[in-house]
């Protein structure tokens, strides 16, 4: 990433699926969260102030969440590879870097939240 501080970040994109190794969990759906950044130098759109010369999340958001009403799968490893690409469709080989949350595991006692943390191309 040639400007490691430069990047687009949309956090807490909450997206209804239909992911998990429970068939009931693929059959009903649920709510899970993703975060995710987009490494870009933002220079020449800040010097001119124009859409065109950066990164439109927008686009990100709208095909993440087509994806996610579509999309049937067993594993959130498997989700974020399908993420991963998606985002590198839409804005080439850029470094990204994602964390998919699903809300509500289904495991006994557990309260809190699952995630996988995924990125291509980042420098930490």
């Amino acid at each position: 990433m040639s400007e490691a501080a430069d990047r687009v970040v949309v956090r807490g994109l909450r997206l209804w699926a239909h992911v998990g190794v429970l068939e009931h969990e693929r059959r009903t759906g649920q709510w899970f969260e993703l975060d995710f950044s987009l490494g870009f130098s933002m220079a020449a759109a800040a010097a001119a102030d124009d859409l065109s010369q950066t990164l439109d999340y927008s686009r990100a958001i709208q095909a993440l969440q087509l994806q996610a009403r579509t999309l049937r799968c067993l594993t959130l490893e498997h989700w974020s590879d399908r993420i991963l690409e998606l985002l590198e469709e839409l804005y080439g080989l850029v470094p990204i870097w994602l964390e998919l949350r699903k809300c509500q595991a289904p495991v006994p006692g557990f309260s809190g939240i699952v995630a996988v943390q995924r990125s291509r191309r980042w420098l930490p």
